[in-house]
């Protein structure tokens, strides 16, 4: 009885992840202080642990959404505590996508959560698990956009390119590409044949969609391109994040 009580109650925020949300505002205030050093250093923190929270938020999403169809599983591996250690591992979910984001600024997803398909309830449950990582992103994008006509400029600047990248991650994300989301979201209606080809490369593909971005910059031009019309739908400053980019990759200039 009292493990079944322990997998089903409420599980504790990771003092991890409290501690990344504080990092992320140690960061913006570094920028308050005016001194380039400490808005270029403080540009860099806010974009990278502010990167890092959303990996969080993006795992717990799918975590939470298979657990509310049928996954409960979910909770006893420690996926609803945004801890960022519980997502895969360490090295695919805070070294690789931070790597990725330093050398092209390129929101590639790293770890995973571990979802029992079967348990889910139907196809349609899990396509919304893997839609829901995705559409977290987007959301974040929206609420950051919202925040920075309230915060000094150079703030606004960091916490601009933040935002944009978290449309990056949105687009990336949904393209049906096998070990992406957007492969999650049609897998539930492929045959068994299609999905046993696919598996046999799919853990390898995320990472030739990067290779593509770096070495094919018309490729990447076009992706940042489409995240710029996306962002200023949902209300962002264009001209903001692209300050902000200069400042986080200030050694290319």
């Amino acid at each position: 009885m009292a493990s079944v009580f322990s997998a089903r109650s409420s599980p504790r925020i990771s003092p991890i992840f409290l501690g990344l949300v504080l990092v992320t505002a140690g960061g913006g205030a570094l920028t308050l202080l005016g001194t380039r050093i400490a808005v270029t250093a403080g540009i860099v923190i806010l974009v990278l642990a502010g990167w890092a929270v959303s990996l969080c938020l993006h795992e717990f999403a799918h975590a939470l959404v298979a657990d509310r169809c049928g996954d409960h599983s979910v909770r006893g591996l420690g996926y609803l505590t945004l801890d960022i250690r519980r997502y895969a591992n360490i090295g695919l979910t805070f070294v690789l996508p931070m790597l990725f984001l330093l050398i092209g600024g390129i929101p590639l997803p790293g770890g995973a959560v571990w979802i029992r398909r079967g348990a889910l309830r139907s196809r349609v449950a899990a396509s919304m698990v893997s839609a829901a990582g995705p559409l977290t992103n987007l959301v974040l994008a929206f609420l950051l956009a919202l925040l920075v006509p309230l915060v000094p400029p150079l703030l606004g600047a960091g916490i601009s390119f933040l935002a944009l990248i978290q449309v990056l991650a949105f687009i990336l994300n949904i393209l049906p590409i096998p070990g992406l989301d957007g492969w999650g979201i049609i897998d539930p209606y492929l045959s068994d044949h299609t999905r046993l080809a696919v598996s046999r490369f799919a853990p390898y593909a995320p990472l030739a969609l990067f290779a593509v971005l770096i070495l094919l910059r018309p490729v990447a031009s076009a992706l940042f391109g489409l995240a710029s019309l996306v962002y200023a739908a949902v209300g962002g400053d264009i001209t903001l994040a692209g300050a902000g980019q200069e400042l986080f990759f200030f050694w290319q200039h």
